[in-house]
């Protein structure tokens, strides 16, 4: 299920979406001491939206679950697609209603997630259905995919998500063959207060997230 119309022809086929499930085991970042935690995750997920907007001719969108989340879409620009849908696999579908012809779903805590490394796996889907950014230490930071998907995908989707911390083991294994779910280069999540040392204050971006640290360390 998607808010707004389908995009009129000629529109981006190629769409980024960026994942709010805040009350999943796994998607609450938990931030340092004295940092509130809901400001810390949608801080978290404001840079992570910002930096797959700045994508070129890629489509920024956002999936909501739960279905009703103000404050998520708050930090969204006018006119963004929204997707509420609980499984990776509905919002796939759900993006393909849009038409799109690829998508890459990224998880909420990446706040500073290089695009480049989506632009990789829109790539990858040049001779692979499906592409993946692996995280540190487990779980994934992105998935991508020809769209529609193929019914493996899409029935390993149902019980896998960005979380899953054998996420990509599981997609592989799902696969007909191998090869099918390449991986790109892998990034980090920012999931608990230690992997905040992973966050590189000289970098740009991530404006959000540094300005509610500030005066926090970024390594303990």
């Amino acid at each position: 299920m998607t808010d707004a119309p389908a995009p009129p022809p000629g529109a981006p086929s190629r769409y980024a979406a960026v994942l709010s499930f805040p009350h999943r085991p796994g998607s609450r970042p938990s931030g340092p001491p004295g940092v509130d935690a809901d400001e810390f995750r949608l801080a978290l997920l404001e840079d992570t939206y910002e930096a797959v907007a700045g994508l070129e001719l890629v489509t920024c969108a956002l999936v909501l679950d739960p279905p009703d989340q103000p404050d998520a879409e708050a930090v969204t620009w006018p006119g963004t697609p929204i997707v509420r849908e609980a499984t990776l696999a509905d919002a796939f579908a759900a993006l393909r209603e849009r038409g799109a012809d690829t998508a890459a779903l990224v998880a909420a805590d990446a706040p500073d997630l290089p695009p480049l490394l989506l632009g990789k796996l829109f790539r990858a889907l040049g001779g692979a259905p499906a592409a993946a950014c692996a995280a540190r230490p487990e779980g994934l930071v992105a998935l991508a995919a020809r769209l529609p998907l193929p019914g493996w995908l899409a029935t390993a989707l149902r019980d896998v998500d960005l979380d899953t911390p054998d996420a990509l083991a599981r997609l592989r294994a799902a696969a007909p063959r191998p090869g099918l779910v390449p991986q790109g280069p892998g990034w980090h999540r920012i999931r608990t207060v230690h992997d905040l040392r992973f966050l590189d204050p000289g970098l740009e971006g991530w404006e959000c997230t540094r300005a509610l640290l500030e005066g926090h360390p970024l390594s303990s």
